[in-house]
This record gives C-alpha cells, structure tokens and sequence, in this order.
C-alpha cells in the first residue's frame, strides 16, 4: 500500500536507479545494487560493504542475495566483473529467510569460498523450507485459507500448486553459517555496525546500523512507499505478528534523525522518524476498518480483503493479503476486541465483542 505522505520522506539521489548489474556508491564503501523480481514488487535493494578479513584482506561484504535464477546469477556476474573494483567477496549476510534475500546465498557463498551471517532461527527456517515441498504452499496452505474463507476455487488452485513455491527461489542454504543476534557489535572493513532484530516479519530479521556512516540498513522492516508484509501463515496459524512488527521498528525511533536508511525495496531515504510515524498510522487506520467491519457482523479474512486491500489482487497478492488480514484481526483479538468462532461451514469468523468500544 503506497503512503499518502512520501513527501515527509528526503530521497538524496532522488529518482536515479542503479541498472540491473551496476553499483551507486552512496556513502564511500557502501554500494547499492538492485535485481529483478518477477511479480508485482519487481525489484529488490542490495548492498556491497567494503570490507577487511582477519588477515588484513581488503574485499567485500554482501548484503543479501536476490531469488535463484538465470537472470539474477548473470546480474551477479556482470557486478563481480565490473562493481568490486578486483576484490574478493568476503562474506555474505543476510536480514532474512525470504526468497529475495537468501536466495542465492548458497551459490554466492561457494562461488567465492565465504561464510554466510545470519541470524539463527532464520538460517534453520531457510534451510526446512528449502527441503520441504509443501512449504508457503500445497494443501495445508490451501485448507488454511479456506478455513479462513477463501473459498474461490482458483485462488485455492494456485496456492495448491506453490507445493515447491519456496525451494523453486532457494534451492539450497549453506550447511555452516555464523550466527548474528541482537545488539551484536560488527566490525565490517573500517566501521562497526550493530545487529538489531525485529520480528513479525520474519521469524528473526537482522538491520544492520553504522553509527559512524550514518547508515541503517533495514531489510523490510521499514521500507519507504510500501508497508511491509506481517502475515499469518498455516505453519503458525496462532501467530499474533503485528504487534511484533510495531514494537521491533519503534526500537529504531531512538536513530539520529539524519540516518540514511537503505530499504530492500523503493529508494534511500532520510526520514526515519517520519516514515515509522507513517507505518503506525497506518496499521491504526486498518485496525480500525477491521474492527467497524466486525462490529457490523462477523467476517472471515476473506470477507476483509476488500476493507483493507482498496485495489484489485492477483493471486500472488492475495495470499500475502490473507495473511495481512489474518494478522490485524489476530492483533485485534489479541486485545480482547474480537472474538473468533468456526461457523458450521467451517469458517472462523471474527466478531465484536463487549469490550469493543474501547479505542482501537
């Protein structure tokens, strides 16, 4: 969902894009790259840190990775020969397990000899759902939905047929990796960084902050134009992620209020404080919405869609859209405002109840 207030956002390099294959130095030794995608969010941010190994080696950190294809280790290719100014990639880290991220770790990883960063509960998420066939897809995903009311028989088809949806993007994880956690200190070429996790969004996403640069690097828990995708899945259907996701990107308030924050979707941007106070709102707004909507009468998940997603979906987009709708009335459960109750068609609906009148 696009935010109406971009304008309170300060873009430095404005419009300007790298090209598929070529690195922007923003700040000296951090270089931003950008690949393809191939759905509706057509692109996503990485980053090369300069770097230094134990034994003095000057090279290159990589942050995150892109989907495993033909068209994203070509794009690679075409950065190892003309971006890394003749040195070696160093290491790989990565903020999380979705497919855009940890991709091509593995291949990265081998391909120059290096270790992959990441945060532990993420790296034993990647690596089951890269093995599995029925990970964020098959029939389990696809009875989920349904039970949540969406009854549409393509929409149930597509989500039946993702059955190798996760392993067809990650293929394989590395089988050693060195664990990132919160708060821990990284010294990465001449600066050090920080690890801060956040949660609701992935199992345990890592940004990474320069104090020195001025830098953070924020995966997808802050992202400039789009909200980010909090979502409730059948492996965890219990799962109650917004309020997770709120309290993590409210831990990144206390950032100077000229920190460049580099997003893995949209553009570089300074306005942190803003963009956060943007991100509130807005699931307050959608709170709100689900919870009018339920005080009329009891809704699926399904029965929300149009309340909170104004615009039409593809069935790409309304899986994560279920999911997003699933989360706002687990959050509003959560508080004691709805009350979930499986209808004799095997529905769970969410209705009012007598507390609802307190603010959302």
């Amino acid at each position: 969902m696009s935010s109406p207030s971009e304008s309170a956002l300060n873009y430095p390099w404005g419009d300007r894009l790298p090209a598929i294959g070529e690195a922007i130095e923003l700040v000296p030794g951090v270089r931003w790259l950008r690949m393809g995608l191939p759905f509706a969010l057509d692109h996503i941010n990485l980053w090369l840190l300069k770097d230094t190994d134990e034994n003095g080696r000057e090279g290159w950190a990589i942050v995150d990775c892109g989907i495993a294809n033909d068209t994203t280790r070509a794009a690679w290719e075409q950065i190892f020969a003309t971006a890394l100014d003749g040195l070696p990639v160093l290491r790989v880290i990565v903020t999380h397990m979705h497919p855009d991220h940890i991709g091509l770790a593995d291949w990265l990883c081998q391909r120059h000899g290096c270790r992959l960063w990441v945060s532990a509960t993420d790296w034993n998420a990647a690596r089951l759902a890269s093995q599995s066939t029925t990970s964020f897809g098959g029939e389990s995903a696809a009875q989920f939905f349904a039970s949540h009311g969406l009854v549409d028989p393509g929409a149930l088809a597509a989500v039946r047929e993702r059955r190798n949806y996760y392993a067809s993007m990650v293929p394989s994880v590395p089988s050693a990796y060195h664990r990132l956690m919160d708060g821990q200190p990284l010294r990465i070429g001449l600066h050090e960084w920080q690890a801060i996790a956040g949660y609701g969004h992935a199992p345990e996403h890592i940004a990474l902050y320069s104090r020195g640069l001025g830098v953070l690097i924020s995966g997808d828990m802050v992202l400039p134009r789009i909200s980010t995708n909090v979502s409730v899945i059948d492996l965890e259907p219990e799962a109650d992620p917004l309020p997770l996701y709120l309290q993590s990107i409210r831990r990144f308030l206390t950032l100077p209020a000229d920190t460049l924050v580099l997003p893995s979707h949209g553009k570089p941007f300074k306005g942190l404080q803003a963009r956060i106070a943007q991100l509130e709102a807005h699931h307050d707004d959608r709170l709100a919405d689900a919870l009018a909507a339920c005080r009329e009468r009891p809704r699926s998940a399904a029965d929300l869609l149009p309340v909170l997603f104004r615009r039409p979906l593809d069935w790409h987009q309304t899986t994560f859209a279920m999911g997003e709708s699933l989360a706002h009335l687990h959050a509003l459960q959560s508080r004691g405002q709805l009350r979930a109750q499986r209808d004799a068609d095997g529905i769970w609906r969410f209705g009012a109840t007598d507390t609802a009148t307190a603010a959302p």
